[in-house]
């Protein structure tokens, strides 16, 4: 089975912990429904944000998922000037047998920009979304930190 790569971008609305986390999870939230991932087929994935965003590791949305047995990272992003700010990308490396057009990356919210061609996902139900998200991360605990 290959291992393809998923990527996504999104931006959050401020540098605090919860911004953090809910721009994250939502992102990777999407990005787990559009490619139909399942958790056992991740082999890793990469946090970045840029540097403006330092007040939680993005990658905790991951472990609130469940991702517990993931190889997870996290890095800053080169600081280009003009570049987009409180930006948050993901890249995922997933065992799927998906060929590499059927794979959907998702740029959303302020990210959409980045890549006009890649942020054509269907409209979000960001209702639906978000109660998803409810039912699959509980509160963290600290041992999830």
């Amino acid at each position: 089975m290959p291992c393809r790569g998923v990527r996504g971008a999104t931006t959050a609305e401020a540098n605090t912990s919860e911004a953090i986390l809910k721009a994250t999870c939502e992102l990777l939230a999407i990005m787990i429904r559009q490619n139909d991932i399942r958790q056992e087929d991740v082999a890793s994935a990469v946090f970045t944000t840029t540097g403006d965003l330092n007040a939680e590791f993005p990658a905790l949305a991951a472990r609130q998922l469940g991702w517990f047995d993931t190889a997870l990272m996290c890095f800053h992003e080169l600081d280009v000037p003009g570049s987009l700010s409180k930006c948050i990308r993901i890249l995922v490396h997933w065992n799927t047998d998906k060929p590499p057009d059927e794979v959907v990356h998702v740029y959303i919210r302020g990210a959409a920009d980045l890549r006009p061609d890649r942020s054509q996902v269907p409209p979000v139900n960001w209702e639906e979304l978000e109660q998803w998200i409810r039912e699959h991360v509980g509160e963290p605990s600290r041992q999830q930190r």
